[in-house]
């Protein structure tokens, strides 16, 4: 029987920055994405999000991104190695011990946005980002895209690595995702997100812009939380594939996450 995980990136709430609805996403997903406040969130929402993912028994993993709470995260930055790896551990630590503080775990880590996207090609990058996780603790797992560098230097490592795939997001012929500043980059439409869902947990298939096909192999599909409609085309994929007999279960934690960084090949570009 197929098997997939569902994750979002949650816990980026502030009182004057509302960007998701983590409490309905949170009754969608299996995995949990939780910000790390370096890009977005505040300690009292990201302590609330991990709170309410421990208690709906959701899968928790450790977000951290760029210094760059204005951008969200997203914008492209050069970090000495020495600076980037303190702040990942510094990040991952901090969820750690807010999540160990309302009786929960983190099971795996996935950088986010435009230092997701770095080290998706960028081989040093991606190396200071493996050393600052196995110096937290090697044991956690390592979600990246698809094909990625970053996935091949985690499993060189010596890191679990699972592999992700995006519901909502275009990808270019070469497996890389179409950069958010180009028009058609962001999906919204649910019934469109559930059949690609659908395809690409069947046959390992996504279509890309150019009508060409490329090979995804993924343990993990994302839903962007602050996408518009992302409760819905959630909510449109879980019903599309419980239709079809596929079980939606974590990659990590209570379900123990293969060892793959294969996949499609990846150039990366905004997630």
């Amino acid at each position: 029987m197929t098997t997939i995980d569902l994750n979002s990136d949650l816990g980026e709430n502030v009182p004057d920055r509302i960007v998701s609805d983590d409490e309905a996403m949170l009754g969608l997903v299996t995995s949990a994405n939780v910000s790390c406040g370096f890009h977005a969130g505040n300690p009292e929402g990201i302590r609330a999000t991990v709170a309410a993912a421990t208690r709906g028994g959701v899968v928790i993993g450790a977000h951290p991104g760029y210094d760059d709470y204005e951008g969200f995260g997203r914008r492209p930055m050069d970090v000495p190695a020495a600076t980037l790896q303190a702040q990942v551990e510094y990040q991952i630590g901090a969820l750690i011990g807010l999540t160990t503080a309302v009786g929960g775990t983190v099971a795996y880590v996935k950088p986010h946005g435009g230092l997701y996207n770095r080290i998706v090609h960028d081989e040093a990058q991606a190396k200071v980002v493996m050393d600052a996780i196995k110096a937290i603790d090697p044991n956690l797992v390592v979600l990246g895209l698809a094909g990625s560098v970053s996935n091949q230097v985690a499993e060189a490592a010596g890191l679990t690595v699972a592999a992700e795939a995006f519901a909502d997001r275009a990808y270019n012929p070469d497996g890389s995702l179409v950069s958010r500043t180009e028009e058609g980059s962001v999906l919204h439409d649910p019934a469109v997100v559930a059949e690609r869902v659908l395809r690409l947990v069947e046959t390992g298939e996504v279509e890309a812009v150019d009508g060409s096909i490329v090979k995804v192999d993924a343990q993990s599909i994302c839903f962007h939380g602050d996408s518009q409609g992302s409760i819905e085309m959630a909510r449109a994929a879980r019903s599309r594939l419980e239709e079809a007999g596929v079980t939606i279960a974590p990659f990590a934690g209570s379900s123990a996450a293969g060892s793959s960084a294969a996949g499609s090949s990846a150039a990366g570009s905004s997630a």
